[in-house]
């Protein structure tokens, strides 16, 4: 990894959440950090996770819309990993104080029925093995300050990941567009966004399909119960404790995340 120690910057990563203090922008202190170091120090902290007891629940895919991209300054999307000991209930109250600088986002959750291996997968092939979908909510957090993130910024950050409630009611995808899916977000009651799932790269579908290709070509593997978040349908919102935020998704529901 050239100058930059993988090591050293995901134990500083790791340390954030200890210390309840964020860090400076990572291509500040390492210029020059690339994607695929960023990638590496992303895997150390999942492995450093899952050593300690956590275990791989799926996948995220980040910065698939226009709004998203534009809200943080970045041009392209991005992955993440999505641990166990950060999926939380809906309707139940979220410590507010296991984030740092926490934004809400509305998704659509595919859960894969069977594995899903690349190269060259298609639309079609993530939709045959995805079992059903759900409403969500990610719960997305920077480690790094005032969220001044770059794309390498941001997938060392695991995708700026910060937690996931899930909907309870399973809805087949089979006949079911999800592009033409609307949502709405409420925080407190009042309406703080609207977006449709044409705006994940067109559909949530190509964001999966994108996921199952890229992470065949870094070595990882989506498999049967893995949740898939397939990216923002609308800009995020900032929480705070004791916001409520709903989200409502034609056809799959509706899910409600607390702040404590």
């Amino acid at each position: 990894m050239s100058d930059v120690d993988s090591d050293a910057i995901a134990g500083q990563l790791l340390a954030a959440y200890r210390s309840g203090t964020t860090i400076p922008p990572l291509t500040r202190t390492y210029p020059g950090l690339t994607v695929d170091e960023a990638y590496a120090i992303q895997q150390r902290q999942a492995d450093t996770r899952v050593g300690a007891g956590a275990r791989i629940a799926g996948y995220k895919i980040g910065l698939t819309s226009a709004a998203i991209q534009q809200q943080l300054g970045v041009d392209q999307p991005d992955y993440g990993h999505l641990l166990s000991d950060t999926v939380y209930g809906a309707d139940r109250p979220i410590g507010s104080g296991a984030f740092l600088q926490p934004r809400a986002e509305p998704e659509v959750a595919l859960i894969l029925g069977r594995d899903l291996r690349g190269p060259g997968l298609s639309p079609a092939d993530v939709l045959s093995a995805t079992a059903y979908a759900l409403p969500a909510i990610e719960i997305i957090d920077s480690r790094i300050t005032g969220w001044q993130i770059t794309l390498a910024d941001t997938i060392a950050d695991n995708a700026s990941s910060g937690g996931l409630v899930l909907g309870a009611t399973a809805t087949p995808v089979a006949g079911l567009n999800l592009a033409l899916l609307g949502c709405v977000v409420r925080r407190n009651g009042r309406i703080e966004q609207t977006g449709a799932g044409a705006a994940v790269m067109g559909s949530p579908l190509n964001a999966a399909t994108w996921l199952a290709n890229t992470l065949t070509a870094r070595g990882a593997r989506l498999s049967a119960g893995h949740v898939i978040l397939t990216g923002s349908m609308t800009a995020a919102v900032p929480v705070s404790p004791g916001d409520a935020v709903s989200v409502a998704i034609d056809r799959l529901g509706t899910v409600t995340a607390i702040f404590d």
